[in-house]
């Protein structure tokens, strides 16, 4: 029998030792949240973290087998990567077997030049419109993300520490801009405890994120911010309760509207109850 490749292997992995973890929440969020149609024309978004490269190697598993026909482009966008981080995209993406193709903008000068110290908002918003329209270009009616359950919660959570607001992050959502267009996040209900075990277990090595404020930090490694505080926040309640992360994720599958005061749709806000008379 024919020694495996370090690409067999790593592909095997998916859905050999971490097909609970990792293959089947997969298609768990794929199928729940109708993510992929038959004709489908999907822009993976290679930022080139461990999560967009997984949801690459996913997405190319699913495209193998399955009884619905879509089809895969894999863009990748340098907005201003030292030369470090941009070679090790591209080795990765060579590595792992996946063609990307890479386009250059001016993004983080940009973001860094109008917010300063604070240009994550702004550089997310940016490059979500280059994604848009790079991957309508190429003739893809969809955009696919890599994030997991545990942004999910942390970016829930940020909004009710840091925004005064509960504010979830769904797996599907139409572009507001760009017709026609929609983005989707197949990898909705995968941890990242064992996102980072699969990249663990095939000796990986990924660029920290997609900011240039992180450029300089070791594998692993995490600047400081309001993410991270909650990471952290999370990690600890975990001592407590192992289960705490399934909680809160179920939470924004279960609002019970009748408990709150108001809500907020299309920037306008509804009071749900009314209160006169202490009733």
């Amino acid at each position: 029998m024919a020694e495996l490749s370090r690409l067999q292997l790593i592909e095997r992995s998916v859905i050999t030792k971490f097909r609970k973890p990792l293959w089947s929440k997969f298609l768990e969020a794929v199928k729940k949240y109708s993510l992929i149609s038959e004709g489908d024309r999907i822009a993976v978004c290679i930022s080139g973290g461990k999560d967009s490269f997984l949801l690459a190697k996913l997405l190319q598993e699913l495209q193998r087998h399955s009884d619905i026909s879509f089809g895969l482009e894999y863009i990748s966008m340098n907005p201003g990567y030292n030369e470090e981080n941009a070679r090790l995209i591209e080795e990765n993406a060579q590595l792992l077997g996946v063609p990307i193709k890479v386009f250059f903008s001016d993004i983080f000068a940009v973001s860094e030049e109008l917010n300063g110290d604070s240009p994550c908002y702004l550089c997310a918003r940016m490059r979500r419109g280059f994604l848009y329209a790079r991957a309508k270009e190429l003739g893809c009616n969809k955009i696919a993300l890599g994030h997991h359950k545990s942004d999910v919660i942390e970016t829930t959570l940020m909004g009710m520490f840091y925004g005064g607001q509960i504010q979830g992050m769904l797996p599907k959502l139409r572009s507001n801009n760009f017709e026609g267009m929609q983005l989707i996040r197949p990898m909705y209900c995968i941890a990242e405890d064992d996102i980072v075990a699969w990249q663990k277990y095939n000796g990986l090595k990924f660029i920290a994120c997609a900011c240039r404020k992180t450029a300089g930090l070791e594998q692993g490694e995490q600047g400081y911010s309001a993410r991270q505080e909650i990471k952290n926040l999370v990690r600890e309640f975990k001592k407590i309760n192992p289960d705490v992360e399934d909680s809160l994720f179920k939470s924004v599958h279960n609002v019970q509207l009748d408990t709150l005061v108001s809500y907020k749709q299309g920037g306008i806000s509804y009071f749900l109850k009314k209160f006169s008379d202490g009733k």
